[in-house]
């Protein structure tokens, strides 16, 4: 029985791995983003907290994106039958 939930397991760690390299991906962009002209206090820690949590919305939304694409790709088999 717990063999039928193999893919979803995989499925899942697919999702986490994808979330979390997005995630960096942002951070190493948003890193080369000179935020001095808009931040006060651009080297405060409350600039380090608002560029983690950018890093987490853009690696969302963009590792959100390559999933769906992902799935979406995946239903596209379901159009021959």
């Amino acid at each position: 029985m717990a063999e039928s939930f193999a893919p979803l397991g995989v499925t899942g760690l697919l999702s986490i791995i994808v979330t979390l390299l997005s995630i960096y991906l942002a951070w190493i962009v948003i890193q080369e983003i000179k935020l001095d002209a808009f931040l006060k206090r651009p080297k405060s820690g409350q600039a380090k907290l608002l560029q983690i949590m950018l890093a987490v919305i853009i690696g969302h939304l963009f590792a959100r994106f390559i999933l769906d694409y992902w799935n979406w790709s995946q239903l596209l088999r379901y159009i021959v039958e």
